[in-house]
């Protein structure tokens, strides 16, 4: 398996001012792939981790979230080092997990998360079984369809950032021979389901992307493989992208991004490349609108690349 072109993914809650995040799961290579999921408090960025974790550990799995009610983390590598089609769901009223009836269509890593609070969240393309196919979650339902929209190439370990009731964006990401990676914006849109790759694309091509969003403004993708700390700016209101001024706090792949609408977003774990890849446990938050980062006081829990992310951001 590839750690460099695998992806994980992300998706982000609505509001302003209160809320939370987790950051699921992930892999520490000496303690392997970890069920454990952080909690982060919004907008004391005080961390806690949850005392029921993921079922099983896995990483690059991809996160949804229903403001207000739940997230859930898809699929991913398990502790078995096998592709899993399991989708957990976390309660945001009271952190409790239990785990759907239905999974993924197949088993899969490195999907791309996408959410549109109170409709769906969106499970995109992945490997192992490898498609270009998208699975669909209803919210509150949690009933599960394959839309008729499909990307137009396999790819994963792109980053997801949602524009909520308008569309979502897969950022980035790498084929499954693990040779290639894409610099594109893939634009799934609301409520019509279909897709469009945009002009716009990112400054370099990479996988393994952390998405995070400001919904109604903007979305982020940052970090990925080849290592690096650049993290774009996707303006929503034009489909146009740029580098930000200030990247990451060290260049690294595979974070898990979270967010608090009209606040900040955070990037949070990853690792360097190569046989001597250093895995992180930094948490770098990047304020609305000016975009300046400062790296929170506390990281995660322990050195994890790959985790998912979910939120309930105000």
């Amino acid at each position: 398996m590839s750690f460099i072109l695998l992806g994980i993914l992300n998706s982000q809650a609505a509001g302003g001012g209160g809320g939370f995040g987790y950051i699921a799961g992930g892999y520490n290579r000496t303690l392997g792939p970890s069920p454990v999921v952080d909690k982060f408090l919004f907008p004391s960025d005080t961390r806690s981790s949850l005392a029921t974790g993921m079922s099983t550990g896995r990483y690059f799995a991809c996160g949804m979230s229903d403001t207000n009610v739940a997230g859930y983390v898809a699929g991913g590598w398990d502790s078995g080092y096998s592709s899993n089609s399991t989708v957990d769901k976390f309660s945001f009223s009271d952190d409790s997990r239990t785990t759907l009836g239905t999974g993924l269509s197949a088993t899969r890593n490195s999907q791309v998360g996408l959410s549109n609070p109170a409709v769906a969240g969106y499970a995109a393309g992945g490997f192992t079984v490898s498609t270009t196919g998208i699975d669909k979650f209803a919210f509150p339902s949690d009933t599960r369809t394959t839309i008729g929209a499909t990307l137009p190439i396999i790819i994963g370990g792109g980053g997801g950032i949602d524009n909520f009731g308008v569309a979502s964006y897969v950022a980035g990401g790498g084929d499954p021979a693990g040779g290639t990676r894409y610099d594109t914006y893939y634009k799934l849109i609301y409520p019509a389901e279909t897709i469009s790759t945009l002009v716009a694309t990112l400054s370099v091509n990479k996988a393994s992307v952390g998405g995070f969003s400001n919904s109604g403004t903007a979305g982020y993708a940052g970090g990925g493989n080849t290592t690096t700390a650049i993290v774009n700016k996707l303006v929503f209101a034009t489909d146009t992208s740029s580098a930000l001024a200030t990247g990451l706090s060290q260049a690294r792949g595979g974070p898990a991004g979270i967010a608090n609408t009209a606040v900040a977003g955070y990037l949070g774990g990853g690792q360097t490349t190569g046989p001597g890849g250093q895995e992180f446990d930094t948490v770098d938050k990047f304020a609305f609108p000016s975009d300046t980062r400062t790296a929170l006081a506390i990281g995660l829990s322990g050195v994890r690349f790959a985790p998912s992310g979910m939120s309930n951001g105000g």
